[in-house]
């Protein structure tokens, strides 16, 4: 009776080479947080930081495009001038930046 052996080699992949091989999923990995998550969470850390810091007498804009002056800050509502007479009260995170100087009129 013959008796077919399979002989198993046992490779031996040592830790350098499972690291080579897993390099480019952490080469991505790295850049979509450096490019991609870490500009957009600092922009949003910024902007909160701007709406907490808002005070009378700022130039702002609000997400819908509003144009207006800060006449007050009050349980986190502002009350804007956005014309001579007009005056509306917004939610702070409403604010989405202050005007540059070179934006004012």
């Amino acid at each position: 009776m013959i008796t077919n052996k399979l002989i198993f080699q046992q490779s031996e992949v040592s830790f350098f080479d499972a690291f080579l091989a897993q390099l480019p999923i952490f080469l991505i990995f790295l850049v979509l947080y450096y490019f991609i998550l870490r500009p957009n969470n600092k922009k949003q850390e910024d902007v909160k930081n701007l709406q907490k810091n808002l005070k009378k007498g700022d130039s702002i804009v609000t997400i819908g495009g509003i144009h207006g002056k800060i006449l007050q800050v009050r349980n986190n509502k502002a009350t804007i001038r956005v014309s001579n007479n007009s005056e509306l009260t917004v939610d702070i995170t409403a604010v989405s930046r202050l005007k540059n100087s070179e934006d004012k009129e």
